[in-house]
């Protein structure tokens, strides 16, 4: 049996060294959202041959448009982020691409309003305070102890903070922005986490039930060492895939792989050594409460 318990100083340090520098830039300068919340327009321009970008600058100084971002895709192709246009020069500007030289194509033209991404915002914010509180009542309900569920929201919450503190660093340093698949990946790591967290505590509940003896901790360790392998195995499974996909994959889902990967990566270590060493804490609590 692998003592697990003798090193939870050592797991917290280990998760502040990602989550403090991450904390700070999203404290100092926030997500960078894309055109899904700000509203705006995302053009994915083709050239034939590859061109600098200062030729779709002065495609846009034409129209008198001023662009957000532009971001060249490593090939032929620039993704320009606009601000909100009028339809007529969004129009004008599409039929000056079409007839540029060298020739150039529009392959993907997205217009959402400002409205609309202020909606987006608000229901994303929503679906995660719900599903956070549905997780909380589902795993204190399931293991009859309020203290299982505190602690799988707390391990929950240490993922959902991993991922918004590197894609906020990434924003300041690279300017990657956060759009709807964004959010996708950010429940979808809230749901990885919470799956992994209740395998761990089910096997401690199975070692209580069946009165084992020893200490908490000494049960906390054994339900750890038992399903250590199962969890290494599925992790990597899903981090292969996600890197190929990371690796290989087009540009468009390039951001939404790597906030997966992290939420992924992320939620298997949470799991053994950030839910399971707070319910250690408690329980010691209790002990010297008592």
């Amino acid at each position: 049996m692998i003592r697990f318990s003798k090193y939870i100083v050592f797991y917290f340090v280990l998760s502040g060294l990602f989550l403090v520098p991450g904390m700070f830039f999203l404290l100092r300068s926030g997500l960078l959202p894309a055109v899904d919340f700000t509203g705006g327009t995302l053009l994915q321009i083709h050239y034939q041959t590859h061109v600098d970008q200062s030729l779709v600058d002065t495609l846009l100084q034409g129209q008198k448009i001023t662009a957000a971002s532009i971001q060249s895709t490593g090939t032929s192709d620039y993704i320009v982020r606009l601000k909100p246009e009028t339809n007529e020069k969004l129009v004008a500007l599409e039929q000056a691409i079409n007839t540029s030289v060298p020739k150039a194509a529009i392959v993907s033209n997205d217009t959402i309003g400002p409205v609309l991404g202020k909606e987006l915002l608000q229901k994303t914010i929503a679906a995660a305070i719900f599903a956070t509180l549905a997780i909380l009542a589902y795993v204190a309900w399931a293991f009859k102890n309020v203290k299982f569920g505190v602690s799988a929201i707390l391990a929950l919450i240490h993922d959902c903070l991993m991922v918004v503190g590197i894609f906020a660093m990434l924003g300041v340093f690279y300017h990657i922005e956060v759009d709807t698949l964004f959010v996708t990946a950010f429940l979808t790591t809230m749901s990885f986490s919470a799956h992994d967290t209740i395998v761990v505590f089910d096997r401690i509940r199975e070692l209580l039930k069946r009165g084992e003896r020893g200490t908490f901790e000494d049960l906390c360790d054994r339900a750890l060492t038992e399903t250590i392998g199962r969890s290494l195995a599925n992790t990597l499974t899903i981090v292969f895939m996600l890197l190929a996909l990371f690796l290989m994959g087009g540009e468009t889902v390039k951001w939404f792989i790597f906030a997966l990967l992290v939420g992924t990566i992320s939620g298997a270590y949470s799991s053994p050594f950030v839910a399971t060493p707070i319910l250690i804490l408690w329980d010691r609590w209790e002990k010297r409460k008592k």
